[in-house]
């Protein structure tokens, strides 16, 4: 599959890009039937670090991360570069960097360093001007225009939605190919920022289990006018939720046998994983 999501965008309806955090998760979700990823910034931390999305995952991480899915999946994906992870100069290389490892789309933040998840309280975000500089230098950064540049305002928390509605504004007029304006708090304001920006830029929107902004199905998403509708963090929250119980069922009996009905066996993972192939692959060099 082309990873040029752009003319895929210009259709009217919605992509639906659930969150994963390494090949794995992207890979069961690519034989779910999606036809985008999104690499989440908050998942890395969870799973990689076993820490809060607070700024601590580096270009590094995120970049090893992505090329790892790539790799394995043919779906494109949308990743989450956080603020570039420094100023204009390491914009240009997280972009360069993430467009060597196969990024389709690559999203970039107005907060401050150290950045939060945009549902958490207490963010603040950098001028305007600085922002619309880190925007100019990913453009001229990236290769190629199949390579999408989505710039994030958390701007609603710390300036109100009109101000984060004009942000929107500026990184547009900078030249960015879509947009997304992060915890939005009703379905008012969510209808407002697709009004304003109806047929001029592809806005996402981020559905956060427990969040600020209310969960909507894609449906729902696309009648008020986004284009992508991301559940990011929803993997990592599923596979806690099962972790807890599977090492509570474990601990309690000894065994995994009160999960097996719950569990895939050794032949049925190997399936998923393809080994099979793999090793005629491999058996197809033997002398």
């Amino acid at each position: 599959m082309s990873h040029d999501l752009r003319s895929r965008l210009a259709r009217p309806d919605i992509v639906l890009a659930p969150g994963v955090y390494d090949a794995f998760s992207a890979l069961i979700a690519e034989q779910a039937g999606f036809e985008a990823l999104y690499l989440s910034g908050a998942s890395i931390a969870y799973t990689r670090l076993g820490r809060s999305d607070v700024g601590l995952t580096t270009y590094t991480e995120v970049e090893d991360t992505l090329a790892r899915i790539t790799e394995r999946v043919g779906l494109p994906v949308i990743v989450d570069a956080d603020t570039g992870f420094g100023n204009a100069l390491n914009v240009m290389r997280t972009v360069r960097g993430f467009e060597r490892a196969g990024a389709a789309v690559i999203q970039l933040e107005d907060q401050t360093f150290p950045k939060r998840c945009g549902h958490l309280d207490g963010k603040s975000v950098v001028p305007v001007g600085e922002m619309v500089g880190k925007l100019r230098a990913a453009l001229d950064a990236r290769v190629s225009t199949a390579t999408l540049v989505l710039a994030r305002t958390d701007a609603v928390a710390v300036e109100g939605l009109e101000a984060a509605l004009e942000r929107a504004e500026r990184y547009l007029e900078a030249g960015a190919d879509a947009l997304f304006i992060e915890a939005l708090r009703t379905p008012e304001q969510m209808a407002a920022a697709c009004r304003r920006f109806d047929g001029r830029a592809p806005l996402l929107a981020n559905m956060v289990e427990g969040g600020k902004t209310p969960v909507q199905s894609a449906a729902e998403l696309q009648r008020h006018g986004f284009r992508i509708a991301i559940f990011p963090g929803g993997t990592a929250r599923a596979v806690a939720h099962t972790l807890q119980a599977y090492y509570g069922s474990l601990l309690a009996h000894g065994t995994t046998a009160p999960w097996r009905e719950r569990m895939l066996d050794f032949d049925t993972l190997n399936e998923l994983i393809g080994t099979p192939e793999l090793m005629r692959q491999g058996n197809s060099y033997s002398g």
